[in-house]
């Protein structure tokens, strides 16, 4: 699947207007809310997906009516024109009560796609032949078996064929279809086939798009370990990483296990870490709403944080700086406000709208948990003000976690006092932090002494050559 990598440069959401920079061509929209659009986070997302993974992103965008309705739609609208939906584009027309197309313009626009498709598919008849005799029942032919006669059996031609077909389905928007083409296309191709990478790339997105996640996260770590291990030039390499990236929040927020491994990914693996420093700091938003959610990887915040102080003068926005009141400044205030403007924040934002409820309950935890550090006895209305809640429901949230064990303390109904009781880390804690820490270093150190090995070997092996 084609995409257009950029040169590097800074991707800005102007508090003014949105701006979009997509195929080359830069569109402005203007805000109706000057405290949303400051912080939206669509502009530079979408300049590393492809352009059907926007569509949702940009039908977000108009129900919050962050900014004009009329010019989202007409951007939507020349976006869509660029693919084979044609419905789609039907229907955006109809939202900007633009002039009815006839219907006799739509049913040749119709028929026009189809016989492309009807082209295309003739093209691929010998493969989905060979397909239906391979999957006939009879057959005692393994997985192994099958790749290799697909191989043998069919000319290279006609993969390339299936490539285009799918690619064509997939610009109709009939995803389904093109992931089983995109399937034998994977299957049947070598990985150093100069197709090899789009097809990856376009599995990837038709999973996203059908929301199959455990599929999607799968495909996703083919194309991360097949990134690795080309040989891409730096720049590439870079901004394929950067694209990956963006690709994987998608995947990350909507499965099970993607809490941990964005924290894995993003933070622990160095040259993903180098890419969002160097390309995307706006995903530190993300990554730090994953360990605000994530209770059991409270032992990623130390390094968090150093990056994110790193990164403060590229990159900030209310989550980051939420996590910077709290625990650099210590400033329980601070912390309490931006709270607030992160609610802001995720509502408005696509890609975490839905970690809210858990976003907010583990902010305030953290802020609770912080404060009982510095004090042993608090009084119900102090913490009630630092978490923005009333008295009766903090004093509630209060005895829902000391009943729920997660909390060592007594309240004193009387005085409206919280008297804390002593919580000194475990040993076991201490010691899975330093096992954390230890990874981290002993991976950098072995992908240092990979690169020297690698730079020595290709010395040797030029000073062997040197004199033919």
């Amino acid at each position: 699947f084609h995409r257009t990598c950029r040169a590097i440069c800074p991707h800005v959401v102007l508090v003014r207007s949105f701006s979009v920079n997509f195929s080359g061509k830069s569109v402005q929209f203007q805000p109706k809310s000057i405290t949303m659009a400051k912080f939206d986070l669509t502009a530079k997302n979408c300049q590393y997906l492809d352009r059907h993974l926007t569509f949702p992103l940009l039908e977000f965008l108009l129900q919050k009516k962050v900014f004009d309705q009329t010019s989202l739609l007409k951007f939507i609208l020349e976006t869509v024109s660029k693919t084979n939906m044609v419905d789609y584009k039907h229907d955006i027309r109809e939202r900007l009560a633009m002039d009815k197309v006839h219907p006799d313009e739509l049913a040749q626009g119709r028929a026009n796609v189809l016989a492309t498709l009807k082209e295309l598919q003739a093209e691929v008849a010998p493969l989905m032949k060979c397909m239906e005799e391979l999957k006939n029942p009879d057959s005692t032919k393994d997985s192994k078996s099958v790749i290799h006669a697909l191989q043998q059996t069919l000319d290279y031609d006609i993969i390339l064929s299936a490539q285009k077909l799918a690619k064509y389905l997939y610009e109709c928007g009939n995803y389904n279809d093109s992931l089983s083409y995109l399937y034998v296309c994977m299957l049947v191709m070598e990985p150093y086939d100069k197709n090899y990478l789009g097809v990856l790339w376009g599995k990837l997105a038709v999973e996203i798009l059908t929301l199959n996640w455990q599929t999607a996260l799968e495909d996703l770590t083919r194309l991360r370990d097949f990134i690795e291990n080309y040989n891409f030039s730096p720049i590439q390499v870079l901004q394929q990483r950067a694209w990956l990236i963006h690709w994987s929040v998608l995947v990350f927020f909507n499965h099970g296990k993607g809490r941990d491994l964005i924290i894995d990914m993003f933070l622990y693996k160095p040259q993903y870490l180098n890419a969002i420093q160097t390309m995307c700091p706006h995903i530190l938003r993300y990554l730090a709403t994953a360990v605000i959610i994530n209770r059991g990887r409270r032992n990623a915040l130390k390094d968090l944080i150093k990056v994110i102080q790193q990164e403060s003068y590229t990159y900030r926005d209310p989550i980051t700086e939420f996590l910077e009141h709290l625990y650099v400044n210590f400033d329980f205030e601070g912390a309490r406000k931006k709270l607030h403007e992160c609610q802001t924040v995720i509502v408005n934002d696509f890609f975490i709208i839905g970690c809210l409820t858990e976003f907010v309950e583990n902010a305030r935890l953290m802020i609770f948990e912080t404060f009982c550090r510095i004090h042993q006895c608090i009084t119900i209305g102090m913490l009630a003000d630092k978490l923005n809640m009333k008295p009766d429901e903090a004093e509630c949230w209060i005895v829902n976690l000391i009943r729920n064990a997660r909390l060592d303390a007594k309240i004193d109904s009387k005085l409206g006092h919280v008297v804390m009781g002593t919580q000194p880390l475990s040993p076991y804690q201490q010691l899975v932090e330093k096992i954390d820490s230890l990874s981290v270093r002993s991976e950098a150190l072995t992908l240092l002494v990979e690169r020297k090995h690698k730079a020595k070997t290709q010395e040797a092996g030029e000073g062997h050559w040197k004199y033919y």
